[in-house]
C-alpha cells in the first residue's frame, strides 16, 4: 500500500533519513523505532506530504505521495496543534468542516468512552487528557494511514492504556496504522511489525514474532542490543 523507496532527506548536509526502503500493508500496525534523532518523524512527515525527500520518493497505492494522497493520510503530530480558543466541541466542528472523512459519530463514542465533556476547554487538559484527545480526533478520520509521531509522550499508564485501547480498536483490513516511539515497552503490546531506524537509515524490520525468534529475545533486549 505504502511503498518507501530509496528515501533521503537531508538538513544542512546531515541526513535526517537515508535511504529509506521499505513496504508498509494494509491490516498491521507498525512500530517504526529509534532513539531521538533517528529519523522517525522526519520520514512521517515526508510520508504525510508536509515535506519532500531530496531523493526517493513515497507512493500511495502507486501514487506519489503529495496533493493526491493527503487525503488518504493522517499525520498526529507531537506538539499540540488546537487553538487556544477551543473547546472540545469546537475541536469537533473544526474537523468537521476541514476533513470529509472525519466520523463524528466515532468521535463522540471516543468521546464518551475517554471521559470527556464538550464544554471542556483544551487549555484545561492535562497532558494525558490531550494526548487522548488527539488520538480521538486523529483515529476517528477514516484514512487508509495513520501516522502517530511518539504517542506516548508525556502521558500516564492509565492514558496510555486508553491510547492504545483506541488504536487497536480503529485497526481495519484496509488501513494501516505506524507508530513512531522509543517507549518500546508499550509498543511490544500491540504492533506487529517493527521497522527499526539509527542515524536515518533502516538496520532492521520484519514481523514482531519472526524477530523475536530470530535474535532469540524479546523486542526490549533487541532495542537494547541494537541502540545501547
Amino acid at each position: 500500500m505504502l511503498e518507501s523507496t530509496h528515501v533521503t532527506k537531508r538538513y544542512g548536509g546531515k541526513a535526517a533519513d537515508d535511504d529509506l526502503t521499505f513496504t508498509i500493508k494494509p491490516g498491521h500496525i507498525y512500530g517504526l523505532l529509534g532513539p531521538n534523532g533517528s529519523g522517525k518523524s522526519t520520514w512521517m512527515k515526508i510520508a504525510s506530504g508536509l515535506i519532500v525527500p531530496d531523493q526517493g520518493q513515497i507512493t500511495l497505492d502507486g501514487v506519489k505521495v503529495g496533493k493526491q494522497t493527503k487525503a488518504h493520510t493522517v499525520y498526529m503530530a507531537t506538539e499540540d496543534f488546537f487553538y487556544p480558543y477551543m473547546k472540545i466541541r469546537d475541536v469537533e466542528r473544526y474537523y468537521r468542516d476541514f476533513f470529509s472523512d472525519f466520523d463524528t459519530e466515532k468521535f463522540r463514542t471516543l468521546l464518551a468512552e475517554l471521559n470527556f465533556d464538550e464544554k471542556m476547554k483544551v487549555t484545561s487538559l492535562s497532558s494525558g487528557m490531550m494526548a487522548k484527545l488527539k488520538i480521538a480526533v486523529t483515529m476517528s478520520r477514516r484514512a487508509r494511514v495513520y501516522l502517530l509521531d511518539e504517542p506516548f509522550n508525556g502521558i500516564d499508564l492509565l492514558a496510555r492504556d486508553a491510547v492504545v485501547k483506541t488504536i487497536i480498536e480503529s485497526l481495519t483490513d484496509d488501513c494501516a496504522v505506524i507508530i513512531s516511539s522509543h517507549l518500546i515497552e508499550e509498543l511490544e503490546k500491540i504492533v506487529d511489525t517493527c521497522i527499526f531506524l539509527k542515524d536515518g537509515r533502516l538496520i532492521l524490520s520484519g514481523e514482531i514474532e519472526e524477530i523475536r525468534q530470530s535474535q532469540g529475545c524479546s523486542l526490549i533486549e533487541l532495542y537494547k542490543k541494537l541502540y545501547a
